[in-house]
């Protein structure tokens, strides 16, 4: 049996079109296509005017229509359907989220369409569909449009080659930087804040003037972004790196103070960081108050309104306000970090800009937008001047010109007739042809000789301006100038004055560093008062009560600053430390809060002793002085783990007879004085003294009588004085030259004398002239003198009368404040 050949079949029309290629490099070539038609046709704002495609066509088909803002409002799936149906071949949706966004006024700094109806709100809200809302251009949005019949843009074809749209909007105002922009191309991403009109009006004349300037020079004008939804920006080295490099980030904080809300204190909320929700803002708060991660609000309610924004955060009794801020700034939106990304197109490449080269870009735009609008109106001009020339020398021989027309068979028969025997050209000899007979009159004859006149004045113009560089500039500056007259607004974000110190996350940077007052009752109850709580009484005055309840009076009183470190000693020789700030801030008759609610203290332990400090730093001591006359000197930094739980600071010897009076805070080689209830004190140096451990009981300091006691010591200061007062409210001041350093252990030596009229010695202070004290009397009287009413006495003088006491009253502290 024969083998069957194979037929001879000629390959299909599909199969001679194969090409065979590889496929990395179709691949390569395809995404590079694809990505660049994202780039450039999707993602990315033209750095001219800002906008992308989708803006763009938007605003050039409402524009297209009449659609403006001084026509009424249209439907706006009808606006969608014009932008799909002749520029944008994409989904409706696009088309009208863009449109929504370009109509918030908290999305955009100058809103380029508007809206009738709901387009969304700052709370989150979003916009109605488009068969219930209208819209119309901006005022804003026709100066972007302005002179684009003027021959001042380049147009293409539409995607079906059936109109045209512009490749770019003449914009008579730089939209890149006003608006913002935002968009995620392929392999890059653009954000671009928005800023002030009125303030990049002033960087682009100055730019103008000196092409060659620094971005940093630029920084000058345009300090920061300029949010629709205001806050406070921060940051300078993030805005030095955006405006010199192109990139960079800030941080947005919302703007919040604090107020009275009935008989509580509330944090409001009047502007929140852009692009922020107000109701996930507010929901996220209330989270972070349920799961305790922010501690101290017991309401939120939002009572925003047409007037403005109001969150309000009512805040818990005893709450320190500001570490409630603090902690919402740091754990929630009301502060955000912002990047800033520069990306634009630029002859229709990605390019990354610092402020001088995008403003640079603008003002070139601009040029090129003034010298053609003038060439276009030259050109008009010039072709009117020619037909109205031809008109003039028609009128001068009219009655040879209708002689010529009237013998002529036909038009072209008169026009060739005319152009023979006047030389016009074909546009002057068809506008002589159409001219009316009313022109005859001589009325018309002397307005087309003016109108002539006119035009070669322009003319004129025209010309000179084209050829001078620095009119066009002089143009572009003064239309910019008349922009910012007509829609300039001032700023609406705050730059922070420290705005070029790092931000941080610490409690105490929202805290000002103030004069502030701690005062501790008999029972324990602890609060922080304004120094102005305590008013200032001349020497002799009778003081005034403060406090809370009659049968709870104040045992301490201590000056301080906010950010200060408040050292509690107790009976036990236990050492607490808590932040001045974070003692509950009261009025001048609240009671305060416990003291055991804040430290760790045993049911027999009170306290004996308060002092601030600073911080816990190498070279600073404290010097513990004990009932009977025992010293001790440690470095504070053994100290720094004490906080509420409390650490041993002092063992003593006999805790039943003994305990901790007074501590002072000191440096290495300083000079102490110890003194007395009966008058008797030490002058000694701690130079020599090594500092003890916290398990220490310390050594003898001042060997004393059976019936005294040590009641206070101080720091030795050869500029300042010694501040003296007695039980019955005898005092005075005395200079620290009259006492001689002794080595310790000695019985000292008289700073007061003690009689039955002064009583036994309270207390010692170290005093300037320009210092003040707050004395404290048994039954709670508090009496705020000024130490420059006090005079100064002899060692052995017996004082004069500072606080008048009532009976069965008496002096029982005091502390001093060095301005």
């Amino acid at each position: 049996m024969a083998d069957k050949k194979t037929p001879n079949i000629p390959p299909s029309d599909s199969e001679q079109n194969i090409v065979p290629v590889e496929i990395e490099d179709q691949m390569k070539t395809s995404y590079l296509a694809y990505a660049m038609s994202v780039i450039v046709g999707r993602a990315l704002p033209d750095v001219r005017d800002g906008l992308k495609p989708v803006h763009r066509r938007i605003l050039h088909a409402m524009n297209e229509r009449g659609w403006r803002n001084d026509k009424a409002y249209v439907k706006s799936a009808k606006i969608v359907g014009e932008v799909i149906g002749n520029f944008h071949p994409h989904g409706d949706a696009a088309v009208y989220d863009t449109m929504v966004r370009m109509v918030q006024e908290f999305a955009m700094r100058v809103p380029l369409i508007d809206g009738q109806g709901n387009f969304g709100s700052v709370d989150g809200d979003h916009a109605a569909a488009y068969r219930y809302t209208e819209a119309r251009l901006t005022k804003m949005a026709v100066e972007l449009l302005k002179d684009i019949d003027k021959d001042t843009v380049n147009f293409q074809p539409n995607f079906d080659d059936t109109r045209k749209e512009p490749k770019v909007l003449p914009a008579a105002y730089p939209n890149l930087l006003t608006n913002g922009s935002s968009g995620i191309a392929v392999g890059m991403a653009t954000k671009i804040p928005p800023h002030n009109l009125n303030e990049l009006t002033d960087a682009i004349n100055y730019l103008i003037e000196k092409p060659d300037c620094s971005p940093r020079e630029l920084m000058k004008f345009v300090p920061a972004p300029d949010f629709p939804t205001g806050g406070i920006v921060y940051g300078k080295e993030g805005l030095v790196n955006a405006y010199t490099t192109g990139r960079g980030s800030i941080k947005i904080r919302g703007v919040a103070d604090f107020e009275d809300v009935g008989k509580k204190r509330a944090i409001i909320v009047s502007e929140i960081p852009y692009e922020i929700k107000k109701n996930d803002l507010i929901s996220k708060i209330a989270k972070l108050v349920t799961d305790k991660k922010i501690e101290g609000i017991s309401d939120i309610r939002d009572e925003s309104d047409r007037t403005g924004m109001r969150i309000v955060f009512e805040l818990k009794r005893d709450t320190n306000e500001q570490i409630v801020l603090n902690q919402l700034y740091t754990r929630s939106n009301l502060e955000v970090s912002y990047g800033i990304i520069f990306l634009a197109l630029v002859n229709n490449e990605p390019k990354l800009l610092n402020i001088h080269e995008m403003l640079t870009h603008y003002i070139a735009h601009r040029k090129e937008i003034v010298t053609r609008r003038t060439q276009y109106l030259l050109n008009e001009a010039e072709r009117k001047a020619h037909i109205l020339e031809g008109l003039k020398t028609a009128l001068d021989f009219i009655d040879e010109v209708i002689k010529i027309i009237r013998a002529s068979k036909a038009v072209d028969d008169a026009k060739k007739s005319l152009i023979a025997r006047f030389k016009f050209s074909d546009v002057q000899t068809t506008a002589i042809l159409e001219m009316r007979l009313q022109k005859l009159t001589s009325l018309e004859v002397n307005k087309i000789v003016e109108e002539l006149k006119e035009l070669k004045s322009t003319i004129k113009g025209l010309s000179d301006l084209l050829k001078s560089e620095k009119k066009i500039y002089g143009v572009v500056k003064s239309e910019l100038a008349a922009v910012r007259e007509k829609f300039g607004t001032p700023r609406k974000s705050n730059v922070s004055k420290d705005q070029f110190a790092p931000v941080t996350k610490n409690n105490e940077d929202l805290i000002h560093n103030q004069d502030e007052v701690i005062t501790l009752s008999e029972n324990g109850y602890i609060r922080r008062v304004p120094v102005d709580t305590f008013k200032r009484q001349h020497r002799g005055g009778k003081g005034v009560v403060s406090g809370g309840k009659k049968e709870d009076l104040l045992k301490h009183v201590h000056f301080c600053r906010s950010l200060d470190i408040i050292l509690l000693f107790s009976n036990r020789g236990k050492v607490f430390s808590i932040k001045a700030y974070e003692i509950p801030e009261a009025s001048k008759d609240a009671r305060g809060k416990s003291l055991r609610g804040l430290l760790s203290l045993n049911d027999d332990e009170f306290i004996t002793v308060v002092k601030s400090i600073k911080d816990f730093k190498d070279g600073i001591y404290l010097v513990l002085l004990t009932r009977s006359g025992i010293i001790k000197k440690m470095d504070v930094t053994t100290l720094q783990n004490a906080k509420k739980g409390g650490v041993m600071a002092v063992q003593f010897k006999n805790a039943n007879e003994d305990w901790l009076i007074d501590v002072a805070v000191v440096s290495e080689k300083d000079e102490i004085f110890m003194g007395t209830a009966k008058g008797l004190g030490l002058r000694t140096s701690l130079a020599k003294m090594r500092a003890q451990g916290r398990a220490a009981s310390g050594i003898i300091g001042m060997v004393i009588a059976k019936d005294d006691y040590m009641i206070a010591l101080d720091v030795v200061s050869e500029a300042e004085e010694m501040f003296v007062i007695a039980s019955t409210g005898q005092g005075k001041r005395v200079r620290y030259s009259e006492f001689a350093p002794k080595g310790r252990g000695g019985k000292g030596m008289t700073f007061m004398k003690v009689t039955a009229k002064t009583g036994d010695i309270v207390s010692i202070r170290t005093v300037k002239d320009s210092g003040e004290g707050i004395i404290i009397t048994d039954n709670g009287m508090t009496v705020r003198v000024g130490m420059i009413d006090i005079p100064v006495q002899g060692r052995t003088a017996s004082g004069v009368k500072v606080v008048v006491l009532k009976e069965n009253d008496k002096i029982t502290g005091v502390t001093v404040w060095k301005e």
